[in-house]
């Protein structure tokens, strides 16, 4: 496992799932952002859902997805609900 696994709520698969769009660092994931990342996720594991969304949002922030602040939970779950297939 590597640098991106150090992040609170990324894990082995997550992680993969970043190298293989093209997410090999923090700085990257940071650049690019949660919801970029997520729909990248998105092309290549369907099943991508909203806790992993949140999971990359809690990543880029430092924090457990559940200790993200409401306002950001409801923008990303309204995001969710327009991209969701």
């Amino acid at each position: 496992m590597g640098e991106l696994s150090k992040l609170p709520n990324i894990g082995k698969v997550v992680e993969e799932q970043l190298m293989l769009v093209g997410i090999n660092d923090v700085e990257k994931l940071k650049e690019i952002g949660a919801k970029n990342a997520w729909l990248k996720i998105r092309e290549i594991d369907e099943s991508a859902c909203i806790n992993r969304l949140m999971a990359l949002e809690g990543a880029i922030r430092g924090v457990k997805k559940t200790m993200l602040p409401d306002d950001v939970k409801d923008d990303l779950k309204e995001f969710y609900q327009l991209k969701k297939k």
